[in-house]
Parts: structure tokens; sequence; C-alpha cells
């Protein structure tokens, strides 16, 4: 079924049909352009520190339409950029204190969902990751001595040998595991309706299907009219690619997955993952998995083309070849899967900045947050507390993390952006197959990464 899982048999909270009674204000405090996780985060929270403020949030398609409805449904402490960046950027210190922050955002989201009665499958069982070959072992060794140098192996970073990894994840060719308690498995689309939802019920107007042209410091123009506002947030992610003047700050970069029918209780006591645990394995073409709350495997990975000049189309939200590649991975980790159907196949774009760092910032007197490179379930939530803090004035320890302010480097222009973006996927998903040349091609990719 080409249609993403999460949304499927799951109704907006307001039906597209009543979306043009939903008036829409000519003056508020705070215009937010994007209802995905950024600026309902952002909404909520200013609603708690400031509820007299007025907050209309803009968005062009529906809430949850682009990635924040369409992800993984992990709730990680992962960051898109490594924590030796983090201290260039600022100090070691401030790194490890961003890293805790991440740890308590995993946390933050689950309690505020529970605050909100928001049943998204909230499930804190930790993060797995496989290693199933000699260099995925070094690079699983490599990764917890890092963690030891920061003083997170042990509570936050686990190095697990094969008896105890196959007790958690029976897959095949199982040498061990890196095992990360802090993240948790969600139903994305219920989390980001049910946070759209209470904001409602809070008197912040969402309008849907309301396109917005330009934003100015205090003026959003939109298909339905202007806007006059205190301040302009844009929380559109790997959709700011739309307004030309953005398409070389971050691209979008096409993600896609598949989900399998409900599995028996046979074949999860032969798979594992008891907990809910979500996964993956150490090579470097992105996969990721988790066990929904009813009872499928939801998996994805990268591999899909970079569209020229950044386009992003509902034609592209499929990709046959990646769902063929999914489907073998994902009965190669698992031969139960040999004859088990594939009944949903999704995907849509995330956005990366040029160095795969996260931003907060503020330019042309409009605020803005982002480029999660796909770890946007958890750092959205982080990154909308920072927003509504400074939006309230707020001088807060969030305020003051190493990203905000921080400004990456623009992408390259066409047509280098795509030939190099295209080249390195095909890099990275040679560099996993041991054949001649894949060590070459893995030291090229991780050093663009690094």
């Amino acid at each position: 079924m080409e249609i993403c899982l999460w949304q499927d048999g799951v109704r907006d909270i307001v039906p597209s049909s009543a979306d043009e009674e939903v008036g829409l204000p000519t003056d508020v405090d705070v215009a937010i352009v994007g209802a995905g996780y950024t600026g309902l985060w952002t909404a909520h929270y200013l609603n708690l520190v400031s509820p007299g403020t007025s907050i209309l949030v803009i968005e062009a398609n529906h809430v949850g339409f682009g990635a924040s409805g369409r992800n993984g449904g992990w709730c990680s402490s992962i960051l898109p950029m490594s924590l030796d960046r983090v201290a260039d950027m600022s100090s070691r210190e401030d790194a490890i204190r961003l890293q805790n922050l991440m740890y308590d955002t995993v946390d933050e989201v689950g309690r505020q969902a529970a605050s909100l009665g928001i049943d998204c499958g909230y499930k804190k069982g930790g993060y797995l990751g496989a290693i199933r070959d000699d260099r995925q072992m070094a690079a699983a060794r490599a990764t917890f001595h890092e963690a030891e140098t920061w003083g997170l192996a042990g509570d936050r970073v686990q190095l697990l040998d094969a008896d105890t990894a196959r007790q958690r994840l029976n897959a095949s060719r199982i040498e061990g595991a890196l095992f990360h308690p802090d993240c948790a498995a969600i139903q994305p689309y219920q989390l980001v309706t049910g946070l759209a939802g209470s904001l409602r019920d809070r008197g912040v107007t969402i309008a849907e299907h309301t396109t917005a042209f330009t934003l100015e410091p205090h003026l959003v123009r939109t298909s339905r009219g202007d806007v006059r506002t205190g301040r302009v947030i844009r929380a559109t992610e790997a959709y700011s690619t739309r307004w030309k003047s953005e398409r070389r700050r971050v691209v979008p970069l096409y993600s896609m997955m598949i989900a399998t029918e409900p599995l028996d209780d046979s074949t999860w006591s032969t798979i594992g993952l008891s907990q809910r645990e979500t996964f993956a394995d150490l090579r470097r073409m992105v996969i990721y998995g988790q066990r929904t709350a009813d009872g499928r495997i939801a998996f994805g990975g990268r591999g899909a083309p970079y569209h020229y000049a950044s386009r992003i189309s509902p034609g592209f939200d499929q990709h046959a070849p990646t769902k063929k590649a999914l489907e073998a991975t994902l009965r190669d980790l698992f031969p139960v899967l040999h004859d088990v159907a594939t009944t949903h196949h999704w995907g849509g774009p995330l956005a990366a900045a040029r160095d795969w760092t996260m931003s907060v910032g503020s330019e042309d007197g409009v605020l803005r947050g982002g480029a999660y490179v796909g770890d946007g379930v958890a750092t959205s939530n982080l990154v909308g507390r920072i927003l509504a803090d400074l939006v309230a004035g707020r001088d807060s320890e969030l305020t003051r993390v190493p990203f905000v302010g921080h400004r990456s480097r623009r992408w390259e222009p066409e047509p280098f952006r795509w030939i190099g973006i295209n080249s390195l996927a095909a890099l990275a998903k040679w560099s996993d197959t041991h054949r001649p040349g894949s060590k070459l091609a893995g030291r090229v990719v991780d050093s663009f990464l690094r």
C-alpha cells in the first residue's frame, strides 16, 4: 500500500473540510510558519510561559504533513553533529551539557505527551546498533571509546557482546551491539496531531491549507491574506527550500520506509525487541527500525536520490528501488520474515545543513530553527523550547546552547550539489559491500561527515 503507516486510519484533529471555517487573524503576537514538531512545540512552550500571547500557526498542507508525521518514530538523544563539533563551536563543557539536555529531552517528550493525554505509543526501550561484520565492530569500538572520552560509557552507551545482543535483537550474523538506553519508540503522527489538538483547545489558531508566500519581520503574506505580527518564526525544515533564497541553506534528502503486516507471537519470540527497542546496524547507508505498538516492524533507510535544484514533489514520496532494497535488508536481518508481507511504503524529505549541524537563529528579523538530518523527533522539542524562550525574552540555559546563533555555510550551487550528494550516497552504499575499493569509499564518506 503506497501510504504512510502512521497516517493509515488516523484522521486529522480537524477534517480538511473544516479548514476554511478557521478564521485567519490579521494581527497576532507570534506567527509560526509550519505545523510540524518544531512549530507546534514552539507554540506549546510559548503558551505555557506566556498564556496571554496570541499565536497563529500557518500550514500549507495539514498538521504533520512533513517529516513530523512520516518519520521512523525514534525519539532519540542522537544529535546530527558530533560532540567534537559542538566543542569546537564552544567548549567541552558546553558539549557535555548539550548531550545531557538531549538525554532529558527524550524523557521530556514522554512527560509532555502524558500530561497532554496524547496516546502516541511512547515506549522508552532504548536503541540497539547491531554489529554484523568486522568494519562495523571497529566502528562500534571507536564509538564506545569516544563515549569513554566524554564520560558517557556505561550508563549512556554500552557495548554488548554477541550473546547479550542476541537476547535483545536476534539479527543474523550478529557479533555484538551498541546499546543506547535513551531512545523511545513512538507513533509520530499521533504525537503531532495530538499536540495540535491540545494547542487548539488552548486557543492557539492553526490555519491549515494556508500557504505563506513571504516572511518579513512583522508580516506574513499568505494565500488567505496578510497577517501582521510581533514575531515571525520559520519552522518549515526541508520545505524551506520552496523559497528560492533557502535552497542552499539546507537540502532535502529523501528517506524511505516500509512496514510489515502485524507479526505473530512466535515470530516476535524469534526476533526479540521485547521492550520495543529501536534498532539498526552500523552500516554507513543509514537504516532504522522499530517494533510498533500494534506488532509490526516499521523499517526505513536512505538511498533514494537527491533531486536536482532541491526539488520536493509528492511523486518522490515513494521509490521502488529503495523499497526493494529495504525489503531485502530487512529479510537479511531477520530471515524469519522471508514470507511476511510489506503492507505500507512511504517516504519524504528531511533537511540537512552543509556541515550536518542543526541551528537556531535569526536572519532579517525572522527566527528559524532546524536542520535535524533525520534526528528531529527529540531535537525539535529542544529547539521548540529554545525558540519559545527567545520569543519570550528569557535568558535561559537553553538559549545559551552552542548551536544557537550558529550559521552553516551554504551548499554548493547546482550542478555540483546534485553531483556531490548523489555521489556520496553511492559511495556510502559501496562502502558497505566489502568489495575492492570499499574501504577507500568509506574514508571519503567519513571525511565529509566529520
